[in-house]
């Protein structure tokens, strides 16, 4: 089979296109032939040699991907052969990530794609769903009724998180840096945007509440916001910090005053338990009409390129990669 193959740490240049061993599915795990992967920005740091748990080499990178299952280990009993699945945040036990033809991952890892959902929307779900709903239902412990501001709500996990916060009864509030991205948060089901490029926005929102503040933020960029955000929340609210790119400094007693808590999340440490049933979420989500936001496609001997757009942060929404199979 094809896959990207990486042998070293460093650059783009680093990700290249060859040939690879099939591998063989274990204990209840599924082998998927694979039309479709997400690319995430973990992955361009994984890359990089500039993240905590670096695989051994030469590895292929990739966490997600949509396909078919097209073989079953001793135990599966959640896929059979010929299922249209997405998989999330793949376990590459032997460094066989997604970005190939064919990879195998945990039975739990994959989860049935509805038939009018695309490859290509399946392969974008993955670990940027599973951020979303871990960070709003187990970390946040969001509920109907909360007012939840998604700030940077135009890329792969604010767009998610956006449509299940909607989805669960909560008043959705978004942020975007400009007119595109404003009318892209609002279409996918926000109550109010707000542009987090112009001067006095923390105001508007805290305007929008009535000056009670909000009671969940989901921070993709935390040294850019965390101090706003404490700002903007209501008594006992929380902060679910999702991205982060550098250090802050802060005042404690903002966090004191309102009982607030300021909460981590890292998709791969997810217990089992809550892994399982936020995949279950995904998957209802998708049935009830949720989309994935699929920016730009490009074929996989390209992830060069995909790895590139994702480190310029400029578009909304997934790139997604496709396969010759």
């Amino acid at each position: 089979m094809k896959a990207i193959v990486v042998s070293r740490f460093g650059d783009e240049s680093v990700l290249e296109y060859k040939d690879a061993p099939v591998p063989e599915p274990g204990d209840h795990e599924v082998r998927v032939r694979l039309y479709a992967v997400g690319v995430n920005p973990v992955e361009t740091y994984i890359r990089a040699g500039q993240y905590a748990n670096k695989p051994s080499l030469p590895y292929t990178p990739g966490n997600d991907g949509a396909g078919v299952v097209d073989k079953t280990g001793p135990g599966v009993t959640k896929a059979a052969v010929g299922d249209r699945v997405f998989i999330a945040a793949a376990v590459a036990k032997r460094n066989t990530g997604t970005y190939a033809e064919m990879a195998v991952c945990d039975e739990d890892a994959v989860q049935t794609l509805p038939d009018g959902v695309s490859f290509r929307e399946g392969a974008g779900l993955g670990t940027p769903g599973l951020a979303a709903a871990y960070s709003l239902f187990t970390r946040a412990r969001a509920i109907p009724g909360d007012t939840v501001l998604v700030h940077g709500a135009t890329g792969g996990v604010g767009t998610l998180s956006v449509q299940l916060a909607r989805r669960a009864g909560m008043r959705v509030f978004g942020t975007a840096g400009d007119a595109d991205g404003k009318k892209l948060v609002k279409d996918i089901g926000a109550h109010r945007v707000f542009n987090r490029k112009e001067d006095g926005y923390t105001d508007r929102i805290m305007e929008a509440t009535g000056g009670a503040g909000v009671d969940v933020i989901l921070e993709m960029m935390a040294n850019a916001n965390l101090v706003k955000d404490l700002a903007m929340l209501a008594h006992n609210g929380r902060v679910v910090v999702i991205g982060n790119k550098g250090s802050v400094e802060l005042n404690p007693r903002d966090i004191m005053s309102k009982e607030a808590a300021v909460l981590g999340m890292i998709v791969n440490r997810m217990p089992r338990r809550a892994f399982v049933a936020t995949m279950a979420i995904l998957s209802a989500g998708l049935e009830s009409g949720m989309k994935v936001i699929v920016n730009q496609t490009l074929p996989l001997k390209e992830a060069s390129h995909a790895h590139a757009l994702i480190a310029s942060n400029r578009a909304p929404g997934k790139v997604i990669l496709e396969t010759d199979s």
